[in-house]
């Protein structure tokens, strides 16, 4: 389980929020809603161990993520905005690369699979710095296929992506769910996840408001 206790967080002398509370339990999705500005990007950071808090603490399976480090790491995967990808690099080898620095077995074959399932099919070996944007991001997510971090947390994973694209992802991130996997994202519209077979799983709303 995931548990968010009482967070605060300001960027220089300004203050972003305070006391923010949640928790994500496995076989749930929590989508982060939230006005521009408010700290949506910033409260995922510090979610992931990344950025520092002002006050409150994170809990993977009941233990601070500072006290839990390599246990929490290992359950995590993170996409923010900045997607983590090499330019020179192919859409596969960006791919087989993050695979093998983050230590995890990925064979050839099921890469492949992973991007043609996110709508790369015949652009695998294309390199980044040719792609679209929208290109760019579904090489990125289709790291999630080959992810076995239980928790995904998700900045906005659904910009740039053609409609074929958004549905392909809200299909993935239900069977996540569905799986026992958990799903915190952003995202500036509502979102129902359907499985490909028409079952949709619930999705909690969380509303993070600015300091006035």
């Amino acid at each position: 389980m995931l548990r968010v206790s009482q967070l605060s967080c300001s960027r220089g002398n300004k203050p972003l929020f305070v006391d923010v509370s949640f928790a994500l339990q496995a076989g749930q999705a929590l989508h982060l809603e939230g006005d521009n500005g408010v700290g949506k990007t910033s409260l995922l950071r510090i979610i992931c161990g990344l950025s520092p808090a002002d006050a409150g603490e994170v809990c993977w399976k009941d233990k601070t993520i500072q006290h839990n480090a390599a246990a929490f790491r290992s359950s995590l995967f993170y996409l923010g905005h900045g997607l983590s990808l090499k330019e020179e690099l192919s859409a596969l080898e960006n791919l087989m690369s993050d695979a093998a620095v983050s230590g995890r077995t990925l064979s050839e074959p099921q890469a492949m699979v992973a991007l043609a399932r996110m709508g790369l099919r015949g652009r695998e070996h294309l390199p980044l710095r040719v792609m679209s944007q929208g290109q760019k991001r579904r090489t990125a997510l289709a790291r999630l296929l080959a992810s076995q971090a239980p928790l995904w947390v998700l900045d906005e994973p659904f910009v740039a992506l053609d409609v074929k694209a958004v549905d392909g992802l809200r299909g993935l991130l239900a069977e996540h769910v569905a799986h026992g996997g958990m799903v915190l994202f952003t995202s500036h519209q509502p979102v129902a996840l359907t499985r490909a077979n028409g079952t949709s799983v619930d999705v909690q709303t969380y509303r993070l408001r600015g300091v006035a």
